[in-house]
């Protein structure tokens, strides 16, 4: 048997198919799995040999949904996701790239959708943004020392502000000449060409942007209408590429009309469709049911080449204040999220005409949402007043003796102050 260049010994073996692990070695050669036995291997002298006792050996995980785009400029490596078994990375996602924008405009588009620090990413941006275009953002990317390997889309917004202006291309009014759509087509073939897994578009007009000038606007791709979709989508089915987005969660859905796109009848073929970022199945239970029969069934009888990105699950979100898009579900709290002066927000939280507005919003058991509002399943796991941390808003407001929609303020004013 040829010399093996790895061999991983005894871990406990999950081959991904979703079968129980089994205690395997594995014989690697040029970057290839090529034996998984229950014997012993060979061992030459130039073989790396790898004690897996009590570690689990499985294939690399692909994140199919990260934002790393100014993180995998400073820290190429990404450890946070290497260190979980993430072996490909997927950039770009939900309109968001940083291919054809200014440092500014992408700072403007990523920051309080993402809820981190706009300076700091902007200031990433301006010092290692040198790319003009597509084929040199991948040169860029190959130049780093990166840890897992990197796929991305080419973002809709990403390409709407550079041909329309941020301006232009965030006004609901604005209807984009031939021209500009021909421009937009040949950006987005550019990408393809260069190595871009598809289109990322984004409907969902919570997510929202940052900076001074635009603030609080949605974001470009959700301004588009379908003939720009449409446009773009048809290029996406000629190569063989993919669309991801996010459909909208408001009174008038429009998954259907993803559907409707993704489907080859009536065309050469389908268009593949990675739809939805993440769903809360706290928030809404029953969904779990219509994601886990829709896919199937559309892409038997419809023709349809469609995946949901993320199926319905529990999962944690961690917020630091108030910075975070649970808030922009509903008016109250979009207004306090556009204030970015720290005096004037803890102003209007103090406002009790406000408080009403919120307390409102809030307690709309029949409003839009992605995330539960249950505050006896959120948790605390940082406050200056350590007596609070593991309790849950709930419980603190219990112990306090507030109303429920005063346990809204408990946290409100107190992470406000931090």
């Amino acid at each position: 048997m040829p010399e093996f260049d790895i061999v991983v010994n005894g871990g406990l073996w999950f081959d991904g198919t979703g079968t129980d692990g089994q205690l395997r070695n594995l014989g690697i050669r040029d970057g290839v799995v090529v034996t998984v036995s229950t014997a012993a291997l060979p061992v030459g002298p130039d073989t790396a040999v790898i004690d897996a006792a009590g570690k689990w050996v499985l294939p690399g995980f692909v994140d199919v949904h990260t934002h790393y785009d100014a993180e995998a400029l400073v820290s190429p490596g990404l450890p946070e996701s290497v260190r979980h078994g993430v072996t490909t990375v997927v950039l770009g996602n939900c309109s968001l790239s940083t291919v054809y924008s200014t440092p500014r405009e992408c700072a403007d588009l990523f920051s309080r959708v993402e809820a981190v620090p706009r300076e700091s990413v902007l200031r990433i941006l301006e010092e290692h943004k040198t790319w003009r275009g597509p084929a040199e953002y991948v040169d860029a990317l190959n130049a780093l020392p990166l840890g897992p390997n990197v796929a991305g889309f080419i973002g809709h917004s990403d390409i709407r502000t550079h041909v329309l202006g941020l301006g232009r291309g965030t006004d609901k009014k604005t209807k984009p000449t031939a021209a500009e759509l021909d421009r937009m087509g040949s950006m987005l073939t550019e990408a393809i060409d260069a190595g871009f897994l598809g289109l990322s578009s984004m409907t969902n007009a919570l997510d929202k942007i940052d900076g001074d000038e635009y603030r609080s606007r949605s974001l470009p791709s959700t301004y588009a209408r379908w003939r720009e979709f449409r446009f773009l989508n048809r290029i996406l089915r000629d190569r063989g590429k993919i669309l991801q987005s996010a459909p909208t969660i408001n009174l008038h859905p429009n998954v259907a009309a993803f559907f409707v796109e993704s489907s080859a009848i009536g065309r050469k073929k389908a268009l593949k469709t990675s739809l939805l970022s993440g769903a809360d199945s706290k928030a809404y239970p029953a969904i779990v049911y219509f994601m886990l029969t829709a896919a199937p069934l559309l892409n038997r009888f419809a023709k349809t080449n469609f995946r949901w990105q993320h199926l319905p699950v529990p999962f944690t979100v961690y917020a630091d204040g108030i910075d975070l898009v649970v808030f922009e579900e509903f008016g109250a709290g979009a207004a306090a999220l556009h204030l970015k002066n720290e005096v004037e927000r803890n102003a209007l939280l103090q406002d009790e005409e406000y408080r009403r507005w919120f307390r409102k919003d809030y307690d709309n058991k029949f409003s839009p949402r992605i995330w539960h509002r249950n505050f006896y399943d959120a948790v605390i796991v940082g406050c200056p007043d350590e007596t609070l941390i593991g309790k849950t808003f709930g419980r603190v407001g219990d112990e306090r003796g507030s109303t429920r929609s005063m346990r809204t303020w408990t946290w409100w004013w107190s992470t406000a102050r931090r």
